[in-house]
């Protein structure tokens, strides 16, 4: 099949737009009205939750709210992944803990038990927060381990998953 100029011209145009990110439609303005802003900033706030640790003490990320800001650390005791990452977390923690970043990690369906020991195992000096019927992870829609959720001191979350935490973390303990 041969495609003419403008077909071929419309399908490299609608390849772009679609590889990066969407169609690109251009802005309607009609006269006299004031253009509409291409991205409009959306806080999300971040869903407060109730877990115990492996103490039995509760955590209530409210409770921090207008505190210091938070890492949730969302992870399981089998996730090759998450065991990968338990340096990082710890050179985090040592880093920011003492300057006021509340570090915790919300281990997702496993027993208290399981847990306890995986966390003396690997010398977690965070803590560690009992997610067993998988509710807050179900409402931070986390999808795969190990997740992060970095929320502000006004409980806001700043960042899903981000690659570079260090630079929000070090911006949030400046303000």
């Amino acid at each position: 099949m041969v495609l003419g100029k403008r077909w071929r011209r419309f399908l490299i145009v609608a390849a772009v737009a679609v590889a990066c990110n969407g169609w690109a439609a251009p802005a309607v303005v009609s006269a006299g009205a004031p253009p509409v802003a291409a991205k409009t900033a959306v806080v999300e706030r971040a869903p407060d939750f109730i877990l115990k640790d492996l103490n039995g003490r509760k955590f209530r990320l409210s409770d921090v709210r207008g505190k210091q800001p938070v890492l949730i650390i969302f992870s399981t005791t089998w996730c090759s992944f998450c065991r990968a990452e338990i340096p990082h977390f710890k050179a985090i923690h040592a880093a920011y803990a003492k300057r006021g970043l509340e570090i915790v990690n919300v281990d997702i369906q496993e027993s208290k038990e399981k847990v306890s020991k995986f966390t003396v195992q690997h010398g977690l000096p965070y803590r560690v927060l009992l997610d067993e019927d998988a509710a807050v992870s179900g409402i931070y829609e986390i999808r795969g381990v190990p997740s992060m959720v970095l929320v502000d001191r006004n409980g806001n979350i700043v960042c899903r998953q981000c690659r570079q935490v260090e630079p929000l973390i070090e911006t949030l303990l400046k303000k």
